[in-house]
């Protein structure tokens, strides 16, 4: 009997030692993140005017991303006011992703013609996300999507639905 508790307390001791030593593992590799969360996927794409953009030019800077669709009356209800957004002085980038050719989005001809002639659009950066990969990488279930990135490059949180310019700033007071 005395054998079975000392065993019992030396598994005790190792699952407590291991423990302690993952968590510092852990915070070594988290050393440089400011923000909770894991980090946001990384992407390349190309906006309407035919430049690439990546995640990472926008390193060291918080970064605001509306995933939206043409055939979205939310997220065209909403399109006037997030080009004041993306008109302002802000401490964050604003950027949206649509996805041509699916998720029922017109194809990308299609798209950057009706945006064309969209009104009250001009501050807004469109990036293109042909087929959608970049919709399932950050687990978008609908439109439209907020997703707020941290300085860090942390995906802090993502939220469906509409929100006001005041509620996005908000948001990002708290984010680093």
């Amino acid at each position: 009997m005395r054998a079975l508790t000392k065993t019992i307390g030396l598994l005790a001791l190792l699952i407590l030692l291991s423990a302690c030593n993952s968590n510092s593992q852990d915070s070594e590799a988290n050393a440089g993140q400011l923000n909770d969360g894991n980090p946001a996927p990384s992407f390349e794409l190309i906006d309407l005017d035919g430049n690439q953009q990546n995640l990472a030019d926008y390193a060291g800077q918080k970064v605001y991303v509306k995933f939206w669709a043409s055939w979205c009356s939310i997220c065209l209800s909403g399109m006037e006011e997030l080009n004041a957004l993306a008109a302002e002085e802000t401490d964050f980038a604003v950027l949206t992703i649509v996805s041509p050719g699916s998720n029922a989005e017109k194809s990308t001809e299609s798209f950057a013609k009706w945006f064309e002639g969209f009104p009250n659009a001009e501050n807004i950066t469109v990036l293109l996300d042909e087929g959608g990969t970049f919709f399932d990488e950050y687990g978008i279930i609908g439109y439209p999507t907020s997703v707020y990135i941290g300085s860090d490059g942390t995906l802090v949180k993502s939220l469906t639905g509409h929100f006001s310019n005041e509620e996005i700033k908000k948001s990002f007071e708290t984010i680093q």
